[in-house]
């Protein structure tokens, strides 16, 4: 845990080697990650936390004030915290909010990345700068469902965010207990869209990120969430766009040794390069 006077933030770490920071995405903590570390058989030193609001990570945003700016505060903590007292370059990975909000970080360039890794953001915002003006309807078209829905009390309203992300039924196939969280985070997960909606993505803000990136999507994901990191590959400067095979947007659950393979190639290039 690190204390801030802001509120606390979940950190733990886990195993020895190059250091990797781990961001889940909404409605989930740094456990998610666990499956996905276990497939490096520790080569590697794991650092995980949570989002705003999940896990034993405090709030810092209203809705009068969602930015993403509160994220990226808490995960360059999260960051500053791993890399030492001798301020070592960490890899950074993010899936689903997660990995937008890694992106944000990288894009602020307040904290200086060994490389990044983005599974799948739900970075709309490029589809509206590059007149995308379907796709990114249809982010809008699932949110306005979803928040409809929330604001009539049902209860499993975050159902209609979960099934446009991994299809039909998704949410009903999860866990009990997985599903519970998500309906207990759901006011959470609403202050996640508003971050997100509020995040400028252009080929010109895109074009500040410095670190080696990797972009990765499902084969099986919405056409809006892959066209959007289609998107984010293509504006940032030399990302490489990588599709995971048989996998939607909960790679990270569903496919986690394919992810971690490829996510400890890119690793290991930016090593071979330094």
């Amino acid at each position: 845990m690190i204390y801030d006077p802001r509120g606390c933030i979940d950190y733990d770490e886990t195993g020895n080697g190059p250091t990797i920071v781990f961001v889940p995405g909404s409605c989930s903590t740094g456990a998610a990650w666990r499956p996905l570390i276990a497939a490096l058989g520790g080569r590697f030193r794991c650092v995980t936390t949570s989002l705003l609001g999940y896990g034993g990570t405090d709030e810092r945003r209203t809705a009068a004030d969602p930015t993403i700016v509160h994220e990226c505060e808490m995960l360059e903590a999260v960051v500053r915290r791993a890399g030492g007292p001798r301020k070592e370059r960490v890899h950074l990975v993010g899936h689903s909010f997660g990995g937008l909000v890694a992106l944000a970080v990288a894009m602020r360039g307040y904290v200086k990345l060994a490389s990044l890794t983005i599974a799948e953001a739900p970075a709309l915002d490029v589809l509206r700068a590059c007149k995308e003006p379907q796709l990114y309807r249809a982010f809008r078209d699932m949110t306005g469902c979803y928040f409809a829905r929330h604001d009539r009390c049902e209860a499993e309203a975050i159902a209609s965010m979960v099934d446009f992300y991994g299809g039909a039924g998704t949410f009903a196939s999860w866990p009990p207990r997985v599903r519970a969280y998500a309906v207990e985070t759901t006011s959470v997960n609403i202050l996640d869209w508003a971050s997100a909606y509020g995040l400028v993505l252009t080929p010109s803000t895109l074009a500040a990120v410095t670190a080696p990136t990797l972009v990765l999507w499902g084969e099986h994901s919405h056409p809006a969430a892959q066209r959007a990191n289609e998107l984010l590959a293509t504006h940032i400067p030399d990302a490489v766009l990588t599709t995971v095979k048989g996998a939607a947007h909960f790679m990270i659950a569903t496919h986690p040794a394919e992810v971690a393979s490829f996510m400890t190639l890119h690793v290991a290039d930016q090593m071979v390069d330094a």
